[in-house]
């Protein structure tokens, strides 16, 4: 569950941590992006990988798969069907909660700086 945060959120990091590489709609999508990721919907990725497939893919692989093993590692375990930060409300819900929280916030940051580092800069759009 923890790896399905990934993408979104780390996309989101990638817009912070590459200010200049990113427009100002895709930092406007990177918040959203995050916000989308808390909450366990990975699909605000989804405007960044049909933008940029070659790069975006393999990063939330990275990260998330450090965030999934991570967490195996751990030992953690979520006894609720949906993964997202509401379910640490939930007494009892997550096992290890700080190990579960530190594996996404890795996975987070190796996705969104790596691909920060893969991405161009932004080319500026003329209207």
């Amino acid at each position: 569950m923890a790896a399905g945060m990934v993408p979104a959120l780390g996309m989101g990091v990638a817009t912070w941590a590459a200010r200049a590489k990113f427009t100002a709609s895709e930092h406007e999508a990177g918040n959203a992006s995050f916000i989308l990721g808390l909450c366990f919907i990975s699909e605000g990725a989804i405007p960044f990988a049909a933008r940029d497939p070659m790069r975006v893919i393999p990063s939330t692989m990275v990260g998330g798969a450090i965030a999934g093993g991570l967490s195996m590692y751990f030992g953690c375990t979520l006894m609720a069907p949906h993964g997202d930060l509401f379910v640490l409300a939930i007494p009892h819900a997550v096992e290890h909660v700080m190990q579960y929280l530190l594996s996404i916030a890795l996975g987070t940051i190796v996705c969104g700086l790596m691909y920060a580092l893969l991405k161009p800069s932004a080319v500026a759009q003329t209207v």
